[in-house]
């Protein structure tokens, strides 16, 4: 599977089991075979996945894998700052590797719900200018674009 260019680089997936086994056992809770699976593809995935997306491909997997537990592990990567969820529009959030993964901000299409990830050095400037103007901190930040992607742009072309 290819990794998305913001996800974590390959050598983290060892380090970020670690910090998510230590958290569980922190809660009292374990790294089961099944939270392994779900960290593992989802740390791999090369698109950002609701947890409706993480579940049915976790279960062509392991059939055994309910769907709270895909959600369940999904919040607990969230609560220890290793996922962050998107809620993007439409009506399902989605969520996205956060281990050492390069500052990025999306592009959501309205129409089929792809999103596309960028980064540009320019609205980050800018966003720094705009902050230093108004002597304002920042702290965090996203950015997300609402439109249609190249393809629903030329299928929406060609209907008329």
């Amino acid at each position: 599977m290819q990794q998305s260019k913001f996800a974590p680089p390959e050598e983290a997936t060892k380090k970020v089991q670690e910090i998510f086994e230590r958290y569980l056992t922190k809660k009292a809770l374990r790294l089961t075979p099944q939270r392994r699976l779900i960290l593992d593809y989802f740390l791999h995935a090369e698109w950002h996945l609701s947890a409706e997306d993480l579940y049915q491909r976790i279960r062509q997997l392991d059939s055994r894998v309910g769907y709270s537990t895909v959600y369940r592990t999904l919040k607990l990567l969230c609560e220890c700052s290793l996922a962050r969820e998107l809620p993007l529009g439409g009506d399902r959030s989605h969520f996205e590797p956060m281990y050492k993964v390069q500052h990025h901000d999306h592009l959501i299409c309205t129409n089929c719900g792809r999103i596309i990830e960028f980064f540009c050095k320019e609205i980050e400037d800018l966003q720094q200018k705009i902050c230093a103007e108004h002597r304002f901190m920042l702290t965090k930040h996203t950015h997300e674009i609402y439109g249609l992607c190249a393809d629903c742009k030329t299928a929406q072309e060609s209907k008329q």
